[in-house]
């Protein structure tokens, strides 16, 4: 790590855009007093945000680490430390941070910090890393930090992470990897947390409207009171169940979401499961969201609309707080239908942002911009 000759240590959050750019600018605020606190010895740090699509066309180490050394040797940074949202692989397990004390660099993926408490996780996960990048032996020249040495308080905050395996041609010297069936849960909450699955809500606005429109007239129907009311609560469940699987499903095939894989091997294969496992997930999200707006919604609209005497003449049945609520679930699952058929209608960029292989296309899009 090269030590800057104004005294200050000037940090780079390299941060893919979208998510991860965010959280960079987040940390930007925090992180510079952070630092100097820890740090000691009166030590400045200033952090700088830049936003670009590293990880454009690939997901193996070494190429990015190889991106992000030539990027830094390009400006005048101390410290880098690469943020991105895809979920990395290093021998089978997923990559939480690799760390090269050699070149002052530190990769961190995202989604590995799991989805609660994201933005802490991420905060004290750059800090450590940071402040090892920083620390008297990471600038010395003289000597290199041995491979498999402990981050001490990184790990025991961000437990269950722990040391990974590194080759010796590799450029890392430290890793912090997860592996298991809990690994791959953090990490797939992860990644569910960095596509922002309510985002998905506004994107769908044509879909709401015919959702509205639908839950609208049918709550004036006649029919469907007599059919609400012979309905079981078993019954309005497996129609609430149906009709949010045939919104994500028809999301997911209209606007081609799901990720196929392109290769044979099977890191290939599971990349491709975690990458439809988030979609799934993340469209379910959006679309339970949906479904209770349109559910409050309906019974609001139910309340005012409603004659209990009209009602009981139609279905021999008194007008109470049940029957506006059963009514009502049932509403919101055929409005889900109608919305399911307006979502044709949609754009599918606000769709497609759910998925991590759109993403990374939009990623190739941008470096080529750039190039050209």
């Amino acid at each position: 790590m090269r030590e800057s000759s104004q005294g200050v240590t000037v940090v780079a959050l390299l941060a893919d855009p979208d998510a991860p750019t965010e959280i960079a600018q987040h940390l930007a605020r925090v992180l510079p007093a952070r630092l100097a606190g820890k740090s000691g010895q009166g030590r400045r740090f200033d952090v700088e945000v830049v936003s670009e699509p590293f990880t454009a066309g690939t997901e193996d180490l070494s190429t990015l680490t190889r991106r992000i050394v030539d990027r830094g040797r390009a400006e005048s940074w101390d410290i880098v430390v690469a943020l991105t949202d895809l979920p990395l692989h290093s021998h089978g397990r997923k990559l939480v941070v690799d760390l090269s004390h050699e070149h002052g660099l530190a990769l961190l993926s995202l989604p590995s910090l799991g989805g609660l408490r994201f933005e802490r996780r991420a905060l004290r996960a750059v800090e450590e890393a940071v402040l090892s990048l920083a620390s008297p032996r990471a600038a010395g020249a003289a000597e290199e930090p041995p491979r498999g040495q402990s981050l001490g308080r990184f790990a025991s905050r961000l437990a269950p992470i722990h040391p990974g395996p590194i080759d010796e041609d590799e450029t890392a010297d430290l890793r912090y990897v997860v592996s298991g069936p809990r690994g791959y849960l953090r990490v797939l909450g992860g990644m569910v947390r960095a596509n922002q699955p309510w985002r998905l809500v506004p994107g769908l606005s044509k879909a709401l409207a015919a959702a509205l429109a639908t839950g609208a007239v049918a709550t004036v129907n006649s029919t469907l009171w007599s059919l609400s009311e012979a309905l079981s609560t078993p019954r309005l469940v497996i129609a609430m169940v149906g009709s949010v699987a045939l919104m994500i499903g028809w999301l997911i095939v209209d606007a081609h979401l799901w990720h196929r894989s392109e290769g044979a091997s099977p890191e290939a294969r599971k990349r491709a499961l975690l990458y439809n496992a988030s979609t799934v997930v993340t469209v379910c999200i959006g679309v339970l969201v949906c479904y209770a707006g349109l559910l409050v919604i309906n019974l609001v609209w139910a309340l005012f609309l409603l004659n209990d005497r009209v009602f009981a003449s139609m279905t021999r049945t008194p007008l109470h707080a049940t029957e506006y609520w059963t009514l009502s679930w049932f509403v919101a699952s055929i409005a889900t239908v109608g919305g399911a058929l307006g979502s044709g209608l949609e754009s599918d960029e606000a769709i497609r942002a759910a998925a991590y292989s759109k993403r990374e296309q939009e990623r190739r899009r941008m470096l080529e911009d750039d190039g050209e």
